[in-house]
């Protein structure tokens, strides 16, 4: 890649450089092409010498209106000095010295086989165009960050797809005899050789970021795809109807939970979130956000006259091309340029994973099936943020539990699986179907277990826990961080401890970490720092066998593709339910915890099932909540029976 090459052309001065000598040769360039007098530059060079280490040469001409970063871009450009991609991107204030060094010292240590730039923006210390934008000055080259509009249809005719992915380029314009082509790498010869083979002309390279290039050329994608032999379709895509019908039929066919339709000054953006990460997707004018929003208003039973309040609404849209249906929730909210609307996508053609496949441990799993499943009453709670998984293994206890002999009724908002053989109601508000007037009617159907959809406030708690004293199972959904938390909250809602204590059977709480793309993946080692800010060694994560993905088409070069759930299962033991009516605080009720009913923590099962190459430190770090310091490998997978 061109990091690689403008990496290793100043690796080797990364540290030998003195701060002194980065200014003076930028200084020097910047006089010479007349930006700055010399007097000026050696009156900033005496207030250097009195600042801190971390005031740049930039950042003080910047400050008194003599130069911009692009002015500064270009003057490298042309001048090519020679100065590490590192020094640049301190200069320019685009990292700070510490995180430099921080990064240098891992390339040193041989903590992480990643280059320089790849390592600052897996660490988030600086973001992929930022480094493009720099690096290309550096090589002497212009940069570009095109979206699929910008390109001319005419030059983009004339590339496949295929090519331009696995070469890294993008054709955006005709100019006199020769294309301008945006590349990953243009120094590299093979890809500026096809891409010239390609327009069957010369070719003026400039360079764009991976993520950029690989979105236009998925919505290039996109654009070749064959329609549907309706032709009415076709012609109506371009109309508001049409554009949302394609929204949604794109949303659903990537596997997107959320769509977000978000207005900004001057243009509309749509995201995805696709595996728990936003995605940009496309985009249109802000002319046309109203129509947009006016047809998903009048799809989802809102009030389209309305712009100045919140609104909700539901949508059951039927694709047209298969006849699929979904369930999308609906919330409008006005912004300073417009309504913004983000959908939530429930699609019913989803299959209940069997209990087995949810991705519990399998010693955690049979005792959460013997102890709280098969438990005559009681509350099972499943607890985690909104996007977790919670539903799907609801569901998937729905699944395990019914039978001929079992009468199961839910009360959901809404009802986002239907399951044969059993009695599911929809909340309804607007029809006065709230869930307080359905949870006084659930007991009155004579249910051996009931369902309900969430915890949501201290109504429906005292609503479950009165249940459970009645002799019925019940399952529910809450939303805390870990397991001990949802006890905690239930202490919150003014249960009584004897009460939670006595119902409660168990608690899972449960997240959705990305999983490593099986078609990329490769063997890797975990940065030293991640590991320690974990609360892990090398020694405590010995056998470990880590992995990471390279990126490929099949994950939209992420490295990541489909979702790993991990697991927190507490199956109350008496010393724990001794600790709630003692009212301990949560640090000891989780001590005791581990003790006594063998928990394995959320951070400990992903740290197991990143041991196992399935996901990454780095998403457990973003992902996980870090309460206690994890335990060994070995005595993990002792715990979950994990011992590969």
């Amino acid at each position: 890649m061109a990091q690689n090459a403008a990496q290793e052309r100043g690796n080797r001065k990364q540290v030998s450089l003195t701060r002194d000598e980065i200014h003076r040769a930028l200084g020097g360039i910047l006089q010479r092409e007349g930006y700055v007098e010399q007097a000026a530059l050696d009156k900033c060079h005496r207030l250097l010498a009195k600042l801190s280490e971390e005031t740049t040469l930039f950042s003080v001409l910047n400050k008194q209106g003599l130069v911009t970063e692009a002015m500064m871009l270009e003057c490298v450009r042309k001048h090519q000095p020679d100065l590490p991609i590192g020094a640049l991107l301190v200069e320019l204030g685009i990292v700070t010295p510490t995180q430099l060094k921080q990064v240098l010292r891992l390339q040193e240590q041989g903590a992480y086989a990643q280059k320089l730039g790849e390592l600052l923006i897996s660490r988030r210390m600086i973001k992929e165009r930022d480094l493009t934008r720099v690096l290309a000055s550096q090589l002497g080259y212009k940069s570009e960050e095109p979206e699929i509009g910008d390109c001319e249809p005419e030059v983009l005719s004339r590339v496949t797809v295929k090519s331009a992915r696995s070469m890294g380029f993008l054709p955006l314009r005709q100019v006199s005899d020769s294309v301008v082509v945006a590349f990953v790498d243009p120094m590299n010869q093979s890809a500026r050789t096809e891409a010239a083979r390609a327009m069957e002309s010369g070719i003026e390279p400039v360079m764009a970021s991976q993520s950029t290039i690989n979105m236009a050329l998925a919505a290039l994608e996109r654009r070749r795809e064959p329609r549907s032999a309706n032709d009415s379709r076709q012609a109506a895509d371009d109309s508001a109807s049409g554009r949302v019908n394609r929204i949604l039929q794109d949303a659903i066919k990537l596997g997107a939970s959320d769509i977000h339709i978000e207005p900004l000054r001057e243009r509309v953006r749509v995201r995805l979130r696709i595996d728990g990460i936003l995605r940009e997707h496309i985009e249109f004018t802000s002319e046309e956000l109203q129509t947009v929003v006016s047809r998903l208003k009048i799809m989802a039973e809102a009030d389209i006259v309305e712009r100045r309040r919140h609104q909700d609404g539901r949508i059951e849209f039927e694709d047209p091309d298969n006849g699929s249906i979904s369930d999308l929730r609906v919330s409008f909210y006005v912004t300073v340029n417009g309504e913004a609307v983000v959908l939530r996508v429930l699609n019913q053609n989803n299959k209940i994973l069997d209990l087995g496949d949810i991705g519990m441990a399998p010693p955690l799993l049979d005792r959460f099936k013997r102890q709280a499943l098969d438990a005559p009453s009681g509350v099972i709670i499943v607890t985690g943020p909104t996007g977790s998984g919670k539903t799907s293994t609801l569901y998937s206890c729905v699944q395990h539990l019914n039978n001929e002999t079992t009468s199961i009724i839910t009360a959901e908002d809404p009802v986002e699986f239907q399951v044969d053989g059993i009695s599911q109601c929809s909340v309804n508000p607007k029809l006065g179907r709230t869930f307080d007037e359905s949870l006084r009617h659930v007991v009155r159907q004579d249910p051996d277990i009931i369902v309900l959809g969430e915890i949501r406030d201290a109504k429906s708690a005292e609503s479950a826990i009165q249940a459970a004293l009645t002799g019925h199972k019940v399952l529910t959904t809450f939303h805390t961080e870990d397991s001990i938390g949802g006890l905690l909250r239930l202490m919150n809602m003014n249960i009584e401890a004897f009460l939670i204590s006595s119902t409660v059977v168990c608690v899972i709480a449960q997240r959705l970490l990305r999983r490593v793309c099986s078609e990329c993946s490769k063997p890797a080692e975990p940065d030293a720092v991640d590991l320690q800010l974990l609360g892990c060694t090398s020694d405590s994560m010995s056998g470990a066998r880590f992995a990471t993905g390279e990126g490929c088409a099949k994950c939209h070069f992420t490295g990541y593709k489909g979702r790993v759930a991990v697991f927190e299962s507490l199956v109350l033991s008496e010393a724990v339910r001794e600790a709630i009516l003692e009212r301990k605080t949560s640090a000891q009720i989780r001590r005791v915890s581990v003790e006594t009913s063998g928990l394995v923590t959320l951070l400990e099962d992903g740290l197991v099932k990143a041991a196992r190459g399935e996901t990454t430190i780095a998403e457990i770090r973003r992902t996980l909540p870090r309460l206690s310091k994890p335990r060994n490998l070995q005595e993990l997978r002792r715990l979950t029976g994990k011992n590969q």
